[in-house]
C-alpha cells in the first residue's frame, strides 16, 4: 500500500489563509488611525543569483497575497560587506519593518555570520540570529528557522503524534538539522542526528519513526534506509540532468514502504516561505506589544 502524501501545498495554503485573515482583523480594527503601520518585510538580495531572485519574487508575490507590505533591496554583486551592514542597521531602525531577510548565500567576500548577527534579534524573521538559536536550544519563544518549523508544522497538521517517536535526521546543517532536532526535542521527540561521518547509516535511519532527509543529495534515501509505515520529510531541492527538481528521497520506492512521505516539489519548500510570513507576523505582533509596554 502506497504511503499517504503530506500535501506542502494544502497545508501552506491554509496557514496563508490564516495570517491574510488576521492582517485583515488588524487592518479592519484600525481603519480609523492614519498612523498604523502594517506588517513589513525587507528582503535583500545581493547580487544577481538566478536561483535567489526567483526566491525573492515568491517571497514578494506571498506578501501581497497575505497582506504584508514588501520592501525589496537589490544590491550589486560587489557591494561593500559596510555598505550591507549599514542598510541593515537602517531597517533595524524603520518602524515600517518588522522582519529582515537577507538572502543566502552571499558573495564569498561577505561574512555569512556577520550579516546573520546584524539583524535585530526581534527581526530576525529567519531565526538565525545565534540570540534566536540559543533560545531556540532553551525551549523558549523564539523566532525559528522557516525550513525546520515548516517540518513541524506539516507533521503537527497531518495529526501525525511527534511526542515520543523516535525522529532521525539526516543532515547537521545550521539551516537545517541542528535547529529541527531542538524542534523535534521540544515536541519530546527522541532525536538522532546522522551526517556524512555516521557508521552505519541505513541501521540507524531504519530504527525511524520519522525520518527527515535534508542533506541535498538525490535520491540517497532509498528504500533501505526505511522502516515499514515510517514517516519521511523530504527537505531536499535538487535538480536532475533533466533539470527537474528531486528530493533527498527516492521517492517511487520510498513511498512503497513508508506510512507518510512528503513530496519533492509539492512539500516542505512551499512551507518555507509561508513560514516567513508566519514569522513576520509573530514578529510584528513582538514588537508592537513590546511598544505598547513602553
Amino acid at each position: 500500500m502506497s504511503a499517504n502524501i503530506i500535501s506542502g501545498k494544502e497545508i501552506s495554503a491554509k496557514i496563508r489563509e490564516r495570517i491574510k485573515y488576521e492582517i485583515d482583523e488588524i487592518m479592519s480594527a484600525n481603519s480609523d488611525n492614519p498612523n498604523f503601520i502594517r506588517p513589513g518585510l525587507a528582503v535583500i538580495l545581493v547580487g544577481e543569483d538566478p536561483g535567489s531572485a526567483i526566491y525573492v519574487r515568491n517571497k514578494k508575490r506571498i506578501c501581497e497575497e497575505v497582506g504584508i507590505r514588501s520592501f525589496g533591496y537589490v544590491l550589486d554583486a560587489t557591494t561593500s560587506e559596510a555598505d550591507l551592514l549599514d542598510l541593515i542597521d537602517q531597517l533595524n531602525h524603520d518602524d515600517r519593518v518588522h522582519g529582515i531577510l537577507c538572502q543566502m548565500p552571499l558573495p564569498k567576500h561577505l561574512d555569512e555570520f556577520a550579516v546573520i548577527s546584524a539583524i535585530s534579534p526581534v527581526k530576525d524573521v529567519d531565526g538565525f540570529h545565534p540570540i534566536n538559536k540559543g533560545l531556540l536550544s532553551m525551549g523558549k519563544e523564539c523566532l525559528v528557522p522557516c525550513t525546520p518549523l515548516g517540518c513541524v508544522e506539516m507533521l503537527k497538521l497531518s495529526g501525525i503524534d511527534i511526542s515520543g517517536k523516535h525522529c532521525v535526521i539526516i543532515g547537521r546543517s545550521n539551516i537545517v538539522g541542528k535547529p529541527l532536532s531542538a524542534l523535534m526535542l521540544n515536541e519530546n521527540a527522541t532525536v538522532t542526528i546522522t551526517h556524512s561521518k555516521t557508521k552505519n547509516l541505513k541501521e540507524i535511519c531504519r530504527q525511524a519513526d520519522i525520518l527527515v532527509a535534508a542533506i541535498g543529495k538525490s535520491g540517497f534515501v532509498t528504500g533501505e534506509f526505511v522502516k515499514e509505515g515510517a514517516v519521511v520529510i523530504d527537505v531536499g531541492i535538487n535538480r536532475d540532468p533533466d533539470n527537474k527538481v528531486r528530493g533527498d528521497v527516492l521517492f517511487e520506492e520510498v513511498v512503497e514502504i513508508a506510512g507518510s512521505i512528503t513530496p519533492v516539489p509539492g512539500g516542505v519548500g512551499l512551507m518555507t516561505t509561508t513560514l516567513l510570513m508566519q514569522n513576520t507576523l509573530q514578529a510584528y505582533h513582538n514588537i508592537i506589544s513590546k511598544e505598547a509596554d513602553l
